[in-house]
């Protein structure tokens, strides 16, 4: 499949998955696979978790889609999906979900060079977020944050 009638089919896919409240994050077409295999990755417009009967119930008009619009003209398994949890902390309920969790917390100094913390996750107020570094509770203002990300306790 090129590139062309790639993009007309995520962008026929994104509008099938709109009428269902539903985002595509990514769209790929295994063409090495026989038959072709296109995954769907898809999350829900308003923040909520994707269950199993999402993805199924997405199935259907999706491969509906594909048929009708003949860009995919050959044999093909349609694998619809969620993004799964990622590593990376955003929302306020991931900071809910894994406080005391470890994390590591990407800075952007003043000087602009880039340092790493560790520590527990302890708290986020809308100015400041809180972790826990070998017992001495670190506030870190989030201007200075550029990413805080899930990891595994280094000593």
């Amino acid at each position: 499949m090129n590139k062309e009638n790639k993009n007309k089919l995520e962008s026929l896919l994104k509008n099938v998955a709109n009428e269902w409240n539903l985002e595509i994050c990514s769209l790929s077409i295994q063409t090495n696979q026989n038959p072709k295999v296109v995954k769907i990755t898809i999350k829900k417009t308003n923040g909520e978790d994707i269950s199993l009967e999402d993805c199924a119930l997405f199935n259907a008009p999706a491969s509906e889609a594909i048929e009708n619009s003949n860009l995919l003209n050959c044999s093909y398994v349609l694998e619809i999906s969620s993004q799964g949890v990622s590593d990376e902390l955003t929302s306020d309920r991931d900071f809910k979900t894994f406080k005391g969790f470890p994390v590591n917390v990407q800075l952007n100094q003043k000087n602009s060079t880039k340092k790493i913390l560790y520590g527990l996750l302890y708290e986020k107020s809308k100015d400041y977020l809180a972790i826990n570094i070998k017992g001495k509770i670190k506030n870190i203002p989030f201007d200075e944050v550029l990413k805080i990300s899930l990891c595994t306790l280094k000593d």
